[in-house]
């Protein structure tokens, strides 16, 4: 591939119209070697020859180093930088000494999981260790056998939590002879998440205690800021950090493609047949899917092997279809050569795909975030994200999809109407020269650790000792749960309840959930928190699960239910909100020009008061509809900014409560710039007079009770926050304000009042006075 001809060509296609932004070249690099002292085993060695391995990059061999020393390591390189032998050949060279020697594989999903034993399985060709996965799919009648003789087991946080710690008594022997347990796919856990996952590895960590083990821990990530201190704060042991990568790849042109810049001019294309009747519909402007359909359908023409990332299945197969649709008029050979992929096939169809794409079947393919992670589909030449995928360290997983060998390779990111997305976008900087976001979270959330230390004493009795492992809030609230009936203090902390405490505790919730459930079975797709449930699963709302698309049929508030029915839709649905926010306490202070701004504890009021549904496609905005729901009232963290001295006097010519509210709607949509989030992980307020200050306000919430970080990391870094704010909003070309600055598709005002230029006024008198400085 020759990514700089095939630019110029994009150049000349009619339906460019000036949307690259900016093109980077990344470049690639030569691959550095190192052996590990001591040298391997001859035994090992041979082993890696045979998979074709000769010589091990330096950021293995360092891993292999420290693993062997029982050195905890966090190994964060690229994609496809051979992660895996970081903690495969400590284990090989561990049970070749020790062959009762064990080892637990923590995937974040049960799909990864799978998918790695098989890799596993495939390198390791004939070598005698017992391998299996464990977890909610493994048949009950398999389970006593992989107990008794597993040396190592491929798992996932939700089982270790749910299944083995609780009933550690049956895994007596894995236990005690636990040597290295991986946690792969690091930067993952975050946010919910992460905090309880960090629960379960402290309990993890007890437990080996009880059985005299002391595993060692190997994480891998992608390249994130802080993969130290999130390993750290995951699993609390110190951790050293490998991430000089040491694999080579090819140099990667990147490119910045904003569909808001294209020319309206009218074009017949089958790729704007979005109104599910076969007739071709007349483009009146930019579309990312229609962009990113064009990309694919005239990459595949050249014989460019591509893979083009989405956010959800729907929107996958929609974009396959109007490939499709646009090959098959002058190149149908070339239609039946790409494909879809996604959660929710059958294992046996995932494998056919990827051995197709592997070995060059298939030219192109349509993915969901399923292929963003874990297997291995050989060399492609082109990525295509349609959408910022949320966090730097995605992109680059995604765009590493392409470009696996050392030869050169092009990279698209298709930018959407979003104030976080249009920055990126204008400041290419944020992605080739600055470090990614931090991954931020808060094990200590009292809603979260609650109900792990009383998984902790369900599972053995909770002894003072060990209490500093859990965080100084567990002090707090064991007295709390003694009181409440659910312990019982004798020596240690008992548990004193009735049930099973894990099954109460879901990891990837917080507090009281909601099940969803399929309308026609009843099958359990997943939960949702009760703070979150009527954005997510309000009735009418399109929620998404492993990239299907379900519409929410009914929402029983009684019995905690929302029936969903699978649908294939065009469209997507957004919620609109109104809210209220009490401060409760100032924890924090800082400056900010002539307004000042606060970290504190606030009580927030929430309510959803309809939907919108949007096209696909075009973004066009269907109907909205009015929702009569309860509010939800739940403590959590929020920064505020509010004014000083004279901070207030915008002038005449703006609109004061309009500039307060296109401001806070800037700076949630600028937020996940600086922390692992999404813009549904955060809520605001804005008020002319807030009665708890008795003056203006801008207040900026976590969406979660209890908190999960995310405004604390926003209040360290406000000074680049404001900036990136005013940078948004000062930047956009629009008059008056759009979604790409200022508007929020959670508004439950109707983004009415908005003043555009008032919010870069405001924003000035926050800057222009002095740097921002702790008070």
């Amino acid at each position: 591939m020759e990514p700089l001809r095939v630019i110029e060509e994009i150049k000349a296609q009619r339906w460019y119209a000036a949307q690259i932004t900016h093109l980077e070249l990344v470049k690639g690099r030569e691959a550095k070697f190192e052996e590990p002292d001591p040298p391997l085993s001859e035994k090992v060695s041979a082993w890696l020859v045979g998979m074709g391995v000769r010589r091990l990059y330096v950021h293995q061999a360092r891993a292999i180093e420290l693993a062997r020393q029982g050195r905890h390591a966090v190994v964060a390189t690229g994609t496809a930088s051979g992660k895996s032998l970081c903690y495969l050949v400590p284990i090989l060279e561990g049970v070749a000494s020790n062959p009762g020697d064990c080892s637990l594989l923590l995937y974040p999903t049960k799909a990864l999981a799978q998918d790695q034993l098989r890799k596993t399985r495939e390198l390791l060709g004939g070598h005698p260790l017992t391998m299996n996965v464990y977890d909610g799919d493994t048949p009950l009648h398999q389970r006593a056998d992989i107990r008794r003789s597993s040396q190592l087991i491929f798992s996932n946080p939700d089982m270790l939590h749910m299944a083995l710690l609780p009933h550690h008594g049956d895994w007596r022997r894995f236990f005690s002879h636990l040597r290295y347990v991986v946690v792969d796919e690091v930067h993952t856990y975050r946010g919910v998440f992460g905090a309880h996952a960090a629960n379960v590895f402290r309990r993890l960590r007890r437990i080996c205690d009880f059985y005299g083990s002391a595993p060692t821990f190997i994480c891998s990530s992608a390249t994130i800021p802080n993969p130290g201190e999130l390993a750290n704060q995951l699993l609390g042991v110190n951790f050293e950090v490998v991430d000089e990568d040491g694999s080579p790849s090819g140099d990667k042109y990147f490119l910045l493609w904003n569909p808001r810049l294209g020319n309206p001019r009218p074009e017949t294309l089958p790729t704007e047949d979005v109104g599910g009747d076969d007739e071709p519909k007349q483009r009146r402007g930019g579309s990312p899917y229609t962009d990113a359909t064009r990309l694919l359908t005239f990459l595949i023409e050249r014989g460019t092997r591509t893979i083009v990332f989405v956010r959800a299945r729907a929107v996958a197969e929609l974009v396959l279809r109007f490939a499709q649709q646009a090959l098959e008029s002058e190149n149908p050979e070339l239609a039946e050569r790409i494909m879809s992929y996604r959660a929710g096939y059958l294992p046996r169809q995932r494998r056919k795909i990827e051995k197709a794409l592997f070995d060059g079947e298939l030219l192109g393919v349509v993915s969901t975030s399923a292929l963003e992670m874990g297997v291995d589909i050989g060399g492609l030449e082109a990525t295509v994200m349609t959408g910022y995928p949320g966090t730097i360290a995605s992109v680059w997983q995604q765009a590493g999809r392409s470009g696996r060998t050392e030869e050169e390779s092009l990279a698209v990111l298709i930018g959407q109407e979003d104030p976080l997305e249009q920055y990126i976008l204008t400041h290419p900087e944020f992605l080739f020269a600055s470090p990614s976001e931090k991954a931020v979270i808060n094990p200590e959330n009292p809603y979260i650790l609650g109900g792990h230390l009383l998984c902790a004493a369900f599972e053995k009795p909770l002894e003072e000792k060990e209490l500093d492992r859990f965080g100084q809030k567990a002090r707090e609230l064991l007295p709390l749960l003694v009181e409440e009936g659910y312990l019982k203090r004798l020596h240690a902390w008992h548990w004193a309840g009735e049930g099973y405490p894990p099954a109460e505790v879901q990891i990837r919730s917080i507090g009281d959930v909601y099940a969803i459930k399929l309308l026609k079975n009843a099958e359990e797709l997943g939960t949702v928190d009760s703070s979150m449930v009527f954005f997510h699963v309000h009735p009418g709302a399109i929620y998404l699960h492993q990239g299907q698309t379900y519409i929410v049929r009914e929402l029983d508030l009684t019995e905690r239910i929302a029936w969903v029915e699978e649908i294939e839709a065009d469209y997507y649905t957004e919620p609109t909100e109104d809210g209220a926010v009490r401060i409760l306490r100032r924890l924090d202070e800082r400056a900010a020009g002539r307004w000042r701004a606060f970290l504190g504890d606030v009580k927030v009021r929430e309510r959803v008061t309809g939907f919108r549904r949007r096209r696909v496609f075009t973004q066009e905005v269907l109907d909205v509809t009015k929702l009569d729901l309860p509010p939800v009232e739940f403590e959590t963290q929020g920064f505020w900014l509010t004014p000083g001295t004279g901070g207030d006097a915008l002038g005449g010519e703006f609109d004061f409560l309009g500039s307060l509210h296109a401001l806070e709607h800037c700076l949630i949509g600028v937020m996940p710039l600086f922390a692992s989030c999404d813009r549904y992980d955060l809520g605001g307020v804005s008020s002319p007079f807030h009665e708890d200050v008795g003056a203006p306000v801008i207040a900026i919430y976590d969406a979660y009770p209890g908190g999960m970080g995310l405004v604390e990391r926003g209040f360290e870094v406000l000074p680049l926050l404001l900036d990136a704010a005013r940078e948004t909003i000062g930047n956009c070309p629009c008059e008056s304000g759009c979604p790409a600055c200022v508007q929020s598709p959670r508004c439950g005002s109707n983004n009415e009042p908005l003043d555009k230029q008032g919010a870069l006024a405001l924003v000035e008198l926050m800057r222009t006075v002095s740097p921002l400085s702790r008070a």
